[in-house]
């Protein structure tokens, strides 16, 4: 990579400048946040299902804020990109073009639709910005909530993420200095991603744009609830080598970061790191709100939420002062048995990043609120198993059964303490 004393110093100063000014405005995002999330995370829009009018209604206002903004439409028919899957068992799916007989029923084909908007610097490669705007509509097989029906409104996961993007691309459209048209951006937002990354598994096999000019994909979903140890998970920043050293430099905020190399997880990052493009997935943290009707607008941190906006804005300026990025393979966690026999019956902590597990959240008269855990809680051993991280957790999980019996060590305000428990 070749570089210019002086070309680098214009950049740089440039860069400042603008990240400075952008901090020193950094409230005037937040009524735009909260107005894009309040819309998106309404009753009216019914959960935002795939297939459903609450989510078409989602997709036109979308479709809307990147006419506002002056996004060029970069889908296959306008901003839309339309898509169709029939399930087939066990979340498994078939992209078909009719209906489909399975035994006695008619299984029908869901439709959705992503929504593409472009900024066109007339530059050589391009900087894709997702995130997905459908979520679970009434509740549907991935619902945790266990009451009456209702409403899935899904403020963080994920109307927070969209309404980043967002954000984004008001500050990209608005910004057309040096430090930020080396590229282009293509803005997406992804629907089917709580049926399988459906919508992104679809763009990335049909792109409206050439992938290999993409310099690398940032994917952002349930950004909205920074929390009070301002701990921002960032996967893919094995991806590309240049990434950890940037995003460290760019921590200006002071974001807890925890770095996770592997560029395959449960988010439309994986989609783009399965075609060799490097990918960064921005996330603040699963909480006891995770897809129940209880994630709502009122529950988001716009504060933090800005703060993420910012961020990912220094980072799309980092990136213009360098070239094109290299993409590098991650050595990617081993699959494992996801189907195991017992649970806890717990919600992890997953932006805890001591030793153990932290549970965030405990569902009553399962395994471990029988045992007397309690939110907070650190888990440190199962039976014969130290637990160190999520990763032996869920190793020990899988080596119990049904009706088993053992020890749970876990530690609560600093001790530790040892209790019975009964996988059932």
């Amino acid at each position: 990579m070749k570089k210019f004393f002086f070309h680098i110093t214009v950049v740089i100063a440039l860069a400042s400048c603008t990240i400075l000014s952008h901090e020193k405005k950094s409230a005037d995002s937040i009524p735009n946040l909260k107005a894009d999330v309040s819309v998106l995370a309404s009753d009216a829009f019914e959960g935002r299902a795939i297939g459903t009018p609450g989510a078409d209604k989602a997709a036109g206002y979308i479709q809307d804020q990147f006419l506002k903004i002056g996004l060029l439409p970069k889908g296959s028919l306008g901003f839309f990109q339309a898509f169709s899957f029939i399930p087939q068992g066990h979340g498994q799916v078939h992209q078909v073009g009719d209906s489909l007989k399975m035994g006695k029923s008619l299984v029908k084909e869901i439709n959705g639709k992503n929504v593409v908007g472009y900024i066109d610097n007339g530059a050589v490669n391009t900087i894709i910005i997702g995130a997905h705007y459908d979520h679970l509509g009434w509740g549907d097989e991935n619902s945790l909530w266990t009451g009456e029906r209702a409403i899935h409104n899904g403020a963080d996961d994920n109307a927070s993420g969209v309404s980043a993007m967002l954000e984004l691309a008001r500050k990209l459209k608005a910004d057309q200095s040096a430090s930020t048209n080396k590229y282009n951006y293509l803005f997406i937002a992804f629907s089917g991603e709580e049926k399988g990354l459906w919508g992104s598994n679809y763009f990335s096999k049909n792109p409206t744009i050439d992938l290999t000019t993409v310099n690398c994909m940032m994917n952002m979903d349930m950004v909205g609830r920074l929390n009070a140890e301002h701990a921002l998970s960032i996967s893919g920043t094995g991806t590309s080598p240049e990434f950890e050293n940037w995003l460290t430099k760019n921590n200006t905020t002071n974001f807890k970061l925890l770095f996770d190399k592997s560029g395959i997880g449960p988010s439309d990052h994986s989609s783009f790191y399965n075609v060799n493009i490097p990918v960064l997935h921005f996330f603040t943290g699963q909480h006891s709100d995770y897809h129940k009707p209880s994630d709502d607008f009122d529950k988001i941190n716009y504060e933090g939420l800005n703060e993420v906006v910012n961020y990912m804005y220094a980072m799309c300026v980092e990136m213009n002062a360098h070239s094109k990025l290299e993409f590098t393979k991650t050595i990617d966690p081993k699959p494992t048995n996801s189907a195991f026999k017992v649970t806890l019956g717990v919600m992890p902590d997953y932006m805890f990043s001591g030793v153990g597990m932290r549970i965030d959240g405990v569902k009553e008269n399962r395994p471990a609120a029988l045992a007397g855990l309690k939110q907070g809680d650190i888990v440190v051993r199962l039976g014969e198993n130290k637990i160190a991280d999520m990763s032996s957790y869920m190793e020990a999980l899988g080596k119990f059964n049904e009706g088993d019996s053992t020890e749970v060590e876990f530690i609560r305000d600093g001790k530790s303490i040892v209790s019975p428990v009964t996988f059932k």
